[in-house]
């Protein structure tokens, strides 16, 4: 049996392969931080719990703004683009990033009493997150090259090194310091160095350029102005809990983190799939046979909303597993951000469109529209029902979000595409009411667990019985994988 697994495996593309050792490494890298979750509940306390996820938000947005993001698209991009001169373009990248990091250093320091004051971290804290973001971006440059030449195992061995002892030291130090929040800041900043130092060094002897005038020009150019758009889907994430810790106190925050990062698990699922599909969807769009995309996602759709309706369901337990009696409050805030998962990955099947036909406006009036609105609905609801009301904000701001996309989507299309529509909106509003319904039916047997239990069982006949569907569904995705490899 194995050896006919083993065999299939091998006569598999190259292409397939790495698609599915990358996928094992997003979920290594989860998956072991998921797993420690419940440890460092109970190391810290709810209010070191949200400090240390207050530093994590922060983390997100400033490193938008010293990194410029430059590992995203537009490397990809360059690496295509640049693909005789691939190792001095990647090296002067990196040089970018330093110099990018060190110079916003230079001014967290000059200033230094200002910023701690701002974002209410201490100056030990602070310099360790600029050395985050600046390990962070060189790792990621790195990975996207291996991606793209298909190198697996080395991502998969550092990716499993640096996931196992981030949480193996920070467990450590907090155990140690009396400090814990700074302690398990500490722990990943030192990890992160040593592990991808290596990776700064392997790709500037490969270019030797730290500096290479038309390629930071380029650089500068493309990222300065999507800023926005990759700034506001930061706040859209993060924002809440820095305005919870703000409005309310850092107990809250660490509740409602916990329930924010149990929520957001499932965007593993998105994160796979979306990998998977994305290739396909762009050479659908290329074709013109947009008419195509409905028979993947809609029964993709189906999935995203099973996965999220279980940790919807199981909420209780699941609180239980990963954190202490004191953060029992959080099973009010997983429906609700749970939902939003939902919306997120909807955004995957409307935003190529704007991606592909360049619509950068778009992009960036979408993300911003749901960033501001998140922020004023938090400043006023937090406040008057306290920081489960984020949740809910969360959730209506992603719905904004998606609906704003599916409608530029719809404009590209009158534009671009004949007035095609991919989709059939009746069938998208029909599947959001009706998960949106269960996710909130389920949340009111929390109280009366007969109820609900007696639902879960009607949940799994019913999988039960659908698994042939489900099945077909698994192998059409994989059919589509094979196509977009072959392109």
């Amino acid at each position: 049996m194995l050896q006919k697994v083993l065999g299939k495996y091998k006569i598999l593309p190259v292409q397939i392969r790495a698609s599915v050792w990358f996928l094992v490494a997003s979920f290594l890298q989860r998956g072991i931080s998921a797993i420690t979750t419940p440890i460092f509940t109970r190391l810290l306390t709810t209010d070191e719990f949200g400090q240390y996820n207050v530093f994590n938000s922060w983390l997100g947005i400033i490193s938008i703004i010293v990194s410029l993001y430059l590992y995203g698209g537009f490397y990809i991009t360059g690496l295509v683009q640049h693909v005789d001169k691939r190792a001095q373009f990647s090296s002067s990248m990196l040089g970018l990033t330093t110099t990018l990091t060190a110079s916003w250093t230079a001014i967290y320091l000059l200033f230094r009493p200002f910023w701690n004051h701002l974002f209410t971290l201490t100056t030990v804290q602070m310099l360790a997150m600029l050395l985050m973001i600046w390990s962070t971006a060189i790792f990621q440059f790195w990975a996207v090259e291996q991606r793209i030449d298909l190198k697996y195992k080395r991502l998969i061995l550092l990716t499993l090194i640096a996931s196992f002892f981030k949480p193996f030291l920070g467990i450590i130090l907090v155990l140690l310091s009396e400090d814990k929040v700074t302690a398990r800041i500490l722990g990943l900043a030192l990890v992160e160095m040593i592990a991808y130092t290596g990776c700064f060094i392997a790709q500037m002897r490969r270019g030797k350029r730290f500096y290479v005038k038309e390629y930071w020009k380029e650089a500068l150019l493309f990222a300065i102005p999507v800023i926005p758009h990759y700034l506001s889907t930061m706040v859209l994430s993060g924002a809440d809990r820095i305005m919870i810790k703000n409005l309310v106190d850092d107990s809250a925050a660490g509740i409602y983190s916990l329930a924010y990062s149990i929520s957001l698990m499932m965007t593993l699922f998105n994160s796979a799939l979306s990998q998977t599909i994305d290739p396909w969807i762009y050479a659908q769009i290329k074709e013109k046979k947009i008419g195509q995309l409905k028979r993947v996602a809609y029964p993709v759709f189906l999935f995203i909303a099973i996965v999220n309706s279980l940790v919807i369901v199981f909420a209780p337990e699941i609180i239980s597993i990963f954190a202490p009696p004191s953060y029992y409050e959080a099973i009010w805030v997983i429906p609700p951000v749970s939902m939003s998962v939902f919306f997120m990955f909807m955004f995957n099947f409307f935003s190529p469109f704007e991606f592909y036909y360049k619509k950068k406006r778009f992009i960036a009036i979408a993300t911003c529209t749901g960033a501001v609105l998140n922020i004023i609905l938090n400043f006023f609801f937090i406040q008057l029902f306290g920081y489960v009301a984020a949740g809910y904000t969360t959730l209506f701001c992603y719905i904004v979000y998606a609906i704003s996309h599916y409608l530029f989507m719809r404009k590209i299309c009158k534009e671009e595409l004949e007035a095609k529509a991919p989709y059939d909106s009746k069938i998208l509003i029909a599947m959001s009411i009706g998960f949106i319904g269960l996710g909130f039916a389920m949340m009111f047997t929390y109280n009366h667990p007969i109820v609900r239990y007696g639902i879960i069982i009607v949940i799994l006949f019913a999988l039960i019985a659908c698994r042939r569907k489900l099945i077909c569904v698994g192998k059409e995705i994989l059919q589509v994988r094979k196509k977009a490899s072959s392109n």
